[in-house]
Protein backbone atom coordinates (compact mmCIF):
# COMPACT_ATOMS: atom_id res chain seq x y z
CA UNK A 1 0.00 0.00 0.00
CA UNK A 2 1.14 3.55 -0.74
CA UNK A 3 0.96 5.86 2.25
CA UNK A 4 0.66 9.64 1.95
CA UNK A 5 1.81 10.09 -1.65
CA UNK A 6 3.71 13.30 -2.41
CA UNK A 7 4.77 15.11 -5.56
CA UNK A 8 8.25 14.29 -6.87
CA UNK A 9 10.04 17.36 -8.14
CA UNK A 10 13.43 15.78 -8.72
CA UNK A 11 14.93 12.31 -8.47
CA UNK A 12 18.00 11.01 -6.68
CA UNK A 13 17.57 7.46 -8.03
CA UNK A 14 17.90 5.98 -4.57
CA UNK A 15 15.57 3.67 -2.68
CA UNK A 16 15.42 2.81 1.01
CA UNK A 17 13.90 -0.49 2.12
CA UNK A 18 13.21 -1.24 5.79
CA UNK A 19 12.28 -4.68 7.11
CA UNK A 20 10.85 -4.39 10.61
CA UNK A 21 9.79 -6.92 13.24
CA UNK A 22 9.14 -6.68 16.96
CA UNK A 23 12.76 -7.68 17.63
CA UNK A 24 14.71 -5.53 15.21
CA UNK A 25 14.94 -3.89 11.83
CA UNK A 26 17.08 -4.38 8.75
CA UNK A 27 17.47 -1.84 6.00
CA UNK A 28 19.20 -1.37 2.68
CA UNK A 29 19.76 1.44 0.23
CA UNK A 30 19.90 0.92 -3.51
CA UNK A 31 20.85 2.83 -6.64
CA UNK A 32 17.72 2.41 -8.77
CA UNK A 33 19.37 3.79 -11.91
CA UNK A 34 22.16 1.20 -11.97
CA UNK A 35 20.24 -1.46 -10.03
CA UNK A 36 22.94 -1.75 -7.39
CA UNK A 37 22.68 -2.29 -3.65
CA UNK A 38 24.62 0.43 -1.85
CA UNK A 39 24.46 -0.68 1.81
CA UNK A 40 22.79 -3.19 4.11
CA UNK A 41 22.58 -3.15 7.89
CA UNK A 42 20.63 -4.62 10.80
CA UNK A 43 19.79 -3.33 14.27
CA UNK A 44 18.53 -5.55 17.09
CA UNK A 45 16.07 -4.03 19.54
CA UNK A 46 16.95 -4.22 23.23
CA UNK A 47 13.75 -6.07 24.10
CA UNK A 48 15.24 -7.38 27.37
CA UNK A 49 15.31 -3.85 28.74
CA UNK A 50 12.38 -3.31 31.09
CA UNK A 51 11.96 0.21 29.69
CA UNK A 52 11.84 -0.98 26.07
CA UNK A 53 9.16 0.59 23.92
CA UNK A 54 9.26 -0.21 20.23
CA UNK A 55 7.89 3.18 19.19
CA UNK A 56 10.58 5.06 21.13
CA UNK A 57 13.30 2.73 19.86
CA UNK A 58 12.38 3.11 16.18
CA UNK A 59 11.98 6.86 16.53
CA UNK A 60 15.44 7.16 18.06
CA UNK A 61 16.98 4.98 15.32
CA UNK A 62 15.39 7.09 12.60
CA UNK A 63 16.59 10.30 14.23
CA UNK A 64 20.12 9.12 15.01
CA UNK A 65 21.15 7.10 11.95
CA UNK A 66 22.45 9.19 9.01
CA UNK A 67 20.89 6.73 6.53
CA UNK A 68 17.41 7.84 7.53
CA UNK A 69 18.26 11.53 7.20
CA UNK A 70 18.86 11.22 3.46
CA UNK A 71 16.18 11.88 0.89
CA UNK A 72 14.98 8.94 -1.22
CA UNK A 73 12.79 8.70 -4.28
CA UNK A 74 11.16 5.63 -2.76
CA UNK A 75 10.84 4.25 0.75
CA UNK A 76 9.48 0.71 1.16
CA UNK A 77 8.59 -0.95 4.48
CA UNK A 78 8.30 -4.73 4.93
CA UNK A 79 6.41 -5.98 7.97
CA UNK A 80 7.86 -9.16 9.41
CA UNK A 81 5.31 -11.03 11.53
CA UNK A 82 3.25 -14.23 11.49
CA UNK A 83 -0.02 -12.35 11.08
CA UNK A 84 -0.65 -13.19 7.43
CA UNK A 85 -2.38 -15.71 5.21
CA UNK A 86 -2.62 -16.30 1.46
CA UNK A 87 -6.06 -16.35 -0.13
CA UNK A 88 -6.77 -17.54 -3.72
CA UNK A 89 -8.51 -14.96 -5.90
CA UNK A 90 -11.79 -16.94 -6.22
CA UNK A 91 -12.17 -16.99 -2.42
CA UNK A 92 -11.10 -13.41 -1.78
CA UNK A 93 -13.46 -10.65 -0.64
CA UNK A 94 -11.91 -7.38 0.50
CA UNK A 95 -14.85 -6.79 2.85
CA UNK A 96 -13.91 -9.76 5.07
CA UNK A 97 -10.15 -9.49 5.54
CA UNK A 98 -10.21 -10.33 9.25
CA UNK A 99 -12.15 -13.54 8.68
CA UNK A 100 -9.29 -15.08 6.69
CA UNK A 101 -6.80 -14.56 9.51
CA UNK A 102 -8.98 -15.87 12.33
CA UNK A 103 -8.23 -19.46 11.34
CA UNK A 104 -4.50 -19.27 12.00
CA UNK A 105 -4.01 -16.40 14.46
CA UNK A 106 -5.82 -14.49 17.17
CA UNK A 107 -7.37 -11.30 15.80
CA UNK A 108 -9.31 -8.52 17.49
CA UNK A 109 -12.14 -6.29 16.36
CA UNK A 110 -9.96 -3.19 16.49
CA UNK A 111 -7.13 -4.74 14.43
CA UNK A 112 -6.32 -3.07 11.13
CA UNK A 113 -6.11 -5.44 8.17
CA UNK A 114 -4.60 -4.95 4.76
CA UNK A 115 -3.61 -7.11 1.81
CA UNK A 116 -1.05 -7.42 -0.96
CA UNK A 117 -1.90 -8.73 -4.41
CA UNK A 118 0.70 -10.95 -6.01
CA UNK A 119 1.40 -10.05 -9.62
CA UNK A 120 2.78 -13.47 -10.50
CA UNK A 121 -0.23 -15.52 -9.35
CA UNK A 122 -3.96 -14.98 -8.62
CA UNK A 123 -3.38 -14.77 -4.87
CA UNK A 124 -3.87 -12.13 -2.18
CA UNK A 125 -1.86 -11.95 1.04
CA UNK A 126 -3.99 -10.71 3.94
CA UNK A 127 -2.00 -9.40 6.90
CA UNK A 128 -1.91 -7.13 9.94
CA UNK A 129 0.54 -4.23 9.57
CA UNK A 130 1.84 -2.44 12.65
CA UNK A 131 -0.26 0.74 12.66
CA UNK A 132 1.77 2.33 15.45
CA UNK A 133 4.97 1.85 13.46
CA UNK A 134 3.26 3.05 10.29
CA UNK A 135 2.50 6.33 12.04
CA UNK A 136 6.16 6.77 12.96
CA UNK A 137 7.23 6.24 9.34
CA UNK A 138 4.56 8.67 8.12
CA UNK A 139 5.90 11.36 10.45
CA UNK A 140 9.49 10.71 9.40
CA UNK A 141 9.28 9.98 5.67
CA UNK A 142 5.86 11.27 4.65
CA UNK A 143 5.70 8.97 1.63
CA UNK A 144 6.29 5.22 1.70
CA UNK A 145 4.83 1.93 0.56
CA UNK A 146 4.44 -1.14 2.73
CA UNK A 147 3.78 -4.84 2.31
CA UNK A 148 4.28 -8.10 4.15
CA UNK A 149 7.61 -9.94 3.96
CA UNK A 150 5.90 -13.16 2.87
CA UNK A 151 4.56 -11.40 -0.22
CA UNK A 152 8.12 -10.76 -1.38
CA UNK A 153 9.37 -14.21 -0.36
CA UNK A 154 6.61 -16.17 -2.08
CA UNK A 155 6.62 -13.99 -5.20
CA UNK A 156 10.35 -14.43 -5.73
CA UNK A 157 10.25 -18.18 -5.14
CA UNK A 158 7.33 -18.56 -7.53
CA UNK A 159 9.36 -16.74 -10.16
CA UNK A 160 12.19 -19.22 -9.66
CA UNK A 161 9.83 -22.17 -10.18
CA UNK A 162 8.84 -21.18 -13.72
CA UNK A 163 8.78 -24.18 -16.10
CA UNK A 164 9.82 -26.55 -13.30
CA UNK A 165 7.16 -29.24 -13.00
CA UNK A 166 8.66 -30.94 -9.95
CA UNK A 167 7.47 -29.86 -6.52
CA UNK A 168 10.17 -27.98 -4.63
CA UNK A 169 10.36 -27.00 -0.98
CA UNK A 170 12.05 -23.82 0.21
CA UNK A 171 12.78 -23.07 3.85
CA UNK A 172 13.54 -19.52 4.98
CA UNK A 173 15.35 -19.49 8.33
CA UNK A 174 14.95 -16.52 10.66
CA UNK A 175 15.51 -15.92 14.36
CA UNK A 176 13.07 -18.12 16.30
CA UNK A 177 10.93 -18.99 13.30
CA UNK A 178 11.13 -20.34 9.77
CA UNK A 179 8.87 -20.37 6.73
CA UNK A 180 8.14 -23.36 4.50
CA UNK A 181 7.17 -22.60 0.91
CA UNK A 182 6.30 -25.38 -1.53
CA UNK A 183 5.90 -24.45 -5.19
CA UNK A 184 5.41 -26.12 -8.54
CA UNK A 185 5.74 -24.25 -11.84
CA UNK A 186 4.55 -20.91 -10.43
CA UNK A 187 1.79 -22.50 -8.36
CA UNK A 188 1.87 -22.02 -4.57
CA UNK A 189 1.13 -25.37 -2.93
CA UNK A 190 1.88 -24.40 0.66
CA UNK A 191 3.09 -21.52 2.80
CA UNK A 192 3.37 -21.70 6.56
CA UNK A 193 5.51 -20.31 9.35
CA UNK A 194 6.70 -22.25 12.40
CA UNK A 195 8.48 -21.41 15.63
CA UNK A 196 11.55 -23.44 16.55
CA UNK A 197 14.17 -23.81 19.25
CA UNK A 198 16.12 -26.91 18.22
CA UNK A 199 17.14 -28.70 15.00
CA UNK A 200 14.68 -31.44 15.96
CA UNK A 201 11.85 -28.91 15.80
CA UNK A 202 12.87 -28.07 12.25
CA UNK A 203 13.09 -31.61 10.93
CA UNK A 204 9.78 -32.54 12.55
CA UNK A 205 7.93 -29.82 10.64
CA UNK A 206 9.82 -30.51 7.41
CA UNK A 207 9.01 -34.21 7.40
CA UNK A 208 5.42 -33.61 8.52
CA UNK A 209 4.90 -31.13 5.69
CA UNK A 210 6.49 -33.49 3.19
CA UNK A 211 4.17 -36.29 4.33
CA UNK A 212 1.07 -34.12 3.98
CA UNK A 213 2.02 -33.18 0.41
CA UNK A 214 3.13 -36.70 -0.55
CA UNK A 215 6.72 -35.59 -1.04
CA UNK A 216 9.23 -38.41 -0.92
CA UNK A 217 12.33 -37.39 1.14
CA UNK A 218 14.41 -39.46 -1.27
CA UNK A 219 13.19 -37.48 -4.26
CA UNK A 220 12.01 -33.90 -3.64
CA UNK A 221 14.43 -30.98 -3.57
CA UNK A 222 14.82 -28.73 -0.53
CA UNK A 223 16.59 -25.38 -0.70
CA UNK A 224 17.44 -23.25 2.35
CA UNK A 225 17.70 -19.49 2.48
CA UNK A 226 17.74 -16.90 5.23
CA UNK A 227 20.09 -17.06 8.19
CA UNK A 228 21.70 -20.48 7.61
CA UNK A 229 24.91 -22.12 6.41
CA UNK A 230 25.90 -25.67 5.50
CA UNK A 231 27.84 -25.93 8.77
CA UNK A 232 24.73 -25.23 10.87
CA UNK A 233 23.09 -28.03 12.84
CA UNK A 234 19.78 -27.14 11.16
CA UNK A 235 21.18 -27.75 7.69
CA UNK A 236 22.93 -30.94 8.80
CA UNK A 237 19.82 -32.52 10.32
CA UNK A 238 17.83 -31.78 7.16
CA UNK A 239 20.59 -33.33 5.08
CA UNK A 240 20.46 -36.42 7.29
CA UNK A 241 16.79 -37.15 6.56
CA UNK A 242 16.27 -35.56 3.12
CA UNK A 243 18.45 -36.58 0.19
CA UNK A 244 18.46 -33.43 -1.97
CA UNK A 245 19.30 -30.47 0.28
CA UNK A 246 21.17 -27.33 -0.74
CA UNK A 247 21.42 -23.60 -0.18
CA UNK A 248 19.52 -21.36 -2.57
CA UNK A 249 21.66 -20.16 -5.47
CA UNK A 250 22.02 -16.38 -5.06
CA UNK A 251 24.54 -15.70 -7.82
CA UNK A 252 21.99 -13.52 -9.61
CA UNK A 253 21.69 -11.31 -6.52
CA UNK A 254 25.45 -11.02 -6.16
CA UNK A 255 25.66 -9.42 -9.59
CA UNK A 256 24.06 -6.32 -8.05
CA UNK A 257 25.93 -6.12 -4.75
CA UNK A 258 29.24 -6.82 -3.07
CA UNK A 259 27.75 -8.88 -0.24
CA UNK A 260 28.87 -12.40 0.60
CA UNK A 261 26.81 -15.47 -0.21
CA UNK A 262 25.70 -15.77 3.42
CA UNK A 263 24.62 -12.12 3.52
CA UNK A 264 22.63 -12.52 0.32
CA UNK A 265 20.89 -15.55 1.78
CA UNK A 266 20.23 -13.80 5.09
CA UNK A 267 18.84 -10.62 3.49
CA UNK A 268 17.15 -12.32 0.53
CA UNK A 269 13.75 -10.75 1.18
CA UNK A 270 15.15 -7.29 1.87
CA UNK A 271 17.27 -7.35 -1.30
CA UNK A 272 14.40 -8.65 -3.45
CA UNK A 273 11.77 -6.11 -2.41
Amino acid sequence: MLVNAANITDKKYQKLTIQVSLNGMSFCTADTLNHKVLAVDHIDFDTANSNFKIEDTITQILNDNPVFKERYDEVAVLYDNHLSTFVPEPLFDESYLGSYLQYNTKVYENDFFDFDTLTIAPIHNVFVPYVNINNIFIDHFGTFTYKHVSTVLVSRLLERSKNIDDKKMFVHMASGHFEIVVVQNQHLLLYNTFEYKTPEDLIYYLLFTAEQLNLNPEVFKLEFLGNIAEEDAYFKIAFKYIRNVSLLDVKDLQENNSLSTSENLKHFILLQS
